[in-house]
């Protein structure tokens, strides 16, 4: 209830808010969770590691996007350039008898990720299995 004060003229009250309850309720809620921090244990998530794969390729079929988003096909020794048209009938063709190929995809940094999407894409409708991401390691 506001307080009156009489000043001069007329009577006018004071409109001030009382802090006191809202810091008892502050100390209170930090000293739970003072109490209730050590008491929580994080929880544990099992991450895959490199080298848990069941079995390595048998080969590896490289796709690079360039920064003009142009495509580039790399198996063993030879390379070969690509449109996005025929990126499923060859990877077919590359993979031959071994469907268990993995085909890694290298994208320069510039290259929209819309275009690596739409390869992604493109590979999972002609069926491969096994699509993954070509990374640069930092330099410690």
């Amino acid at each position: 209830m506001p307080s009156l004060v009489s000043r001069g003229r007329g009577r006018r009250t004071i409109n001030e808010i009382n802090m006191v309850p809202f810091i008892d309720v502050m100390l209170v809620l930090l000293i739970i969770f003072m109490v209730t921090a050590p008491l929580i244990t994080p929880s544990v998530i099992d991450l895959p590691s490199i080298g848990k794969a069941k079995k390595q390729p048998d080969q590896v079929i490289q796709i690079v996007i360039g920064k003009d988003e142009s495509l580039e096909m790399k198996l063993q020794d030879k390379s070969r350039a690509l449109g996005l048209k025929d990126l499923a009938d060859v990877i077919h063709q590359a993979q031959g008898e071994k469907p268990d190929s993995a085909v890694v995809i290298s994208a320069d940094k510039a290259v929209k990720y819309e275009a690596v999407v739409k390869i992604m894409d493109t590979l999972q409708r002609a069926g491969v299995q096994r699509v993954g991401l070509s990374v640069q390691l930092a330099n410690p």
